[in-house]
């Protein structure tokens, strides 16, 4: 520490002191006055470079890099002016010492390869194990690293417990890159890998573009998804730790006797489109049973496929968790229009309710009741359930939504009220629909953009204030399909399940412990 004090007499006196520092020394330091001061930085010519401080009184702060050349502090004061120089770290002693791993494995790995070891036993432990590495850390919470093999400039992961496309970061100069989080012990989720993205100057999506142009399933995961991808690249892979919820009526054996789905091509005069829509009759079905629920499914292909509704369907009727159920997959013209009709449009709203129901009731002899008639969707999907139903209540008398998006809201909406749907229902009359919200725990946003977590969690709070029945959950997952096969069965159970059949009494001992 070094100390440059004089007291300077009114009016303002300026002095010059020298410091010592070589170029690109870090320097902070205080000066503390009686009145006003500045302080200058001044080269060994007598010339100011920089001001540091301005008419200041009392103490303040300041700090700089050192330049060749500049060796003076300038002292312009009305009275007495001490400056201390706290803290000087040197240009080699400015590389921040390397982090300790949050993984133990990583660590011991660490400290391997400083003892001159290699790393083919570690990838072969990796291998035998399965990847992600999980290790245990409290209760309830485990280390989730996710690991790479012998890239050559950078790794992406895309998905996984944040939605920031995470780099990877290499462990000295080996062939392991790794990243580690803290995830709740219930995680479920996919992700993919991207090494070596092209690094080039573009725009965020531009970037993003270029990851998923590499982005590709973890060869060391044991739990590529989803089966028939035809290729590496088209594949993610699937983590599901130990405490993850079951998902009904996903991975049971197929139904004996499965319902029947038929695809027709729909014309919307409202929207001057077609698209394929899907209908599934359960098997047996009689359109006049009165407990038969509607379902509504909005980017029908992939709740079809990456979701598979009609199995889970078949399930959760066939062992009567559900009543009957015919479910109506309405496909998306193209990425476009999808853009377009889901987030909050009056046309395609009006479209569900005064074209594709009476279209569906005479295609299948149903006669809808809004209170039996669910509109479910995921992301877009789910913003147009809660917003068709709220605006069409005598149709739609339930909405189930899936890490919906109630994010978004009109260009040009006042910031104060970005959650421009739920000051929709907040302002309307309470009406007789009911719902199911749901969302990733891993799905926050950023300090100037709020994330579908907290946009779900507002709208609970709002609707559960105008009196609605609200079903909320949340889980340990991103913004995949993976985790949503899962919350689809939840979400139908939550708003129609059937009361579990009353069990005999019996004296037989209970089974052993594990998951059902």
């Amino acid at each position: 520490m070094t100390v440059l004090s004089q007291p300077l007499a009114a009016p303002a006196v300026e002095t010059d002191q020298p410091f010592t520092a070589d170029p690109g020394d870090y320097v902070e330091g205080v000066m503390d006055t009686t009145a006003h001061a500045d302080l200058s930085l001044v080269d060994g010519q007598g010339r100011a470079v920089r001001r540091l401080l301005t008419r200041s009184v009392g103490r303040d702060s300041f700090r700089f890099v050192a330049e060749p050349g500049v060796t003076h502090f300038r002292i312009r004061a009305e009275g007495a002016a001490t400056v201390t120089i706290t803290r000087r770290v040197g240009a080699g002693q400015q590389i921040a010492p390397p982090a300790v791993p949050l993984s133990p494995t990583i660590a011991a790995m660490a400290a391997a390869l400083e003892r001159g070891e290699g790393t083919d036993g570690f990838w072969q432990r990796m291998a035998e194990a399965g990847t992600p590495l999980v290790e245990p850390l409290k209760p309830g919470t485990v280390i989730l690293t996710f690991l790479q093999r012998g890239a050559q400039r950078n790794v992406r992961l895309l998905g996984g417990p944040t939605a920031d496309h995470e780099m990877l970061e290499r462990l000295g100069t080996s062939d392991i890159w790794y990243k580690s989080f803290t995830v709740p012990d219930g995680t479920r989720l996919a992700y993919k890998l991207a090494p070596d993205v092209p690094d080039f100057p573009g725009t965020c999506r531009e970037c993003r573009m270029a990851i998923l142009s590499q982005a590709q399933a973890d060869p060391l995961n044991r739990h590529p998804w989803p089966d028939d991808a035809p290729d590496r690249f088209s594949r993610w892979s699937g983590v599901d730790l130990p405490a993850a919820p079951p998902m009904p009526g996903v991975g049971v054996p197929p139904a004996p006797v499965p319902g029947t789905v038929a695809v027709h091509r729909f014309a919307s005069a409202r929207l001057g489109n077609t698209r394929d829509v899907a209908i599934y009759t359960p098997p047996g079905f009689d359109p006049l049973t009165r407990d038969t629920v509607l379902l509504v499914l909005f980017d029908g292909d992939d709740y079809r496929t990456q979701v598979p509704t009609p199995a889970i369907l078949d399930h959760l009727t066939g062992t009567g968790r559900l009543p009957p159920v015919v479910a109506v997959f309405v496909g998306n013209v193209d990425a476009t229009s999808r853009a377009r009709e889901l987030p909050a449009n009056p046309d395609f709203a009006a479209m569900l309710a005064d074209e594709l129901v009476p279209w569906v009731a005479a295609k299948t002899g149903l006669s809808p009741r809004p209170e039996r008639t669910v509109l479910g969707g995921s992301s877009y999907g789910g913003l147009a359930a809660v917003t068709a139903a709220l605006e069409y209540p005598q149709r739609f008398g339930n909405a189930l939504s899936i890490s919906g998006s109630f994010w978004w809201h009109p260009a040009g909406t006042p910031p104060e009220r970005a959650n421009i749907v739920a000051a929709w229902a907040a302002e309307r009359e309470r009406q007789p629909v009911r719902f199911f919200l749901s969302a990733g725990l891993f799905e926050n946003g950023t300090p100037d953009d709020i994330g579908i977590r907290d946009a779900n969690r507002h709208l609970r709070d709002v609707l559960a204030a105008k009196g609605y029945d609200v079903t909320h959950r949340e889980y340990a997952a991103g913004h995949d399909y993976y985790s949503w096969r899962g919350v689809l069965g939840d979400g139908l159970l939550a708003l129609f399940g059937r009361p579990s059949p009353p069990r005999s009494f019996s004296l037989t001992l209970p089974p052993a412990a594990g998951r059902q």
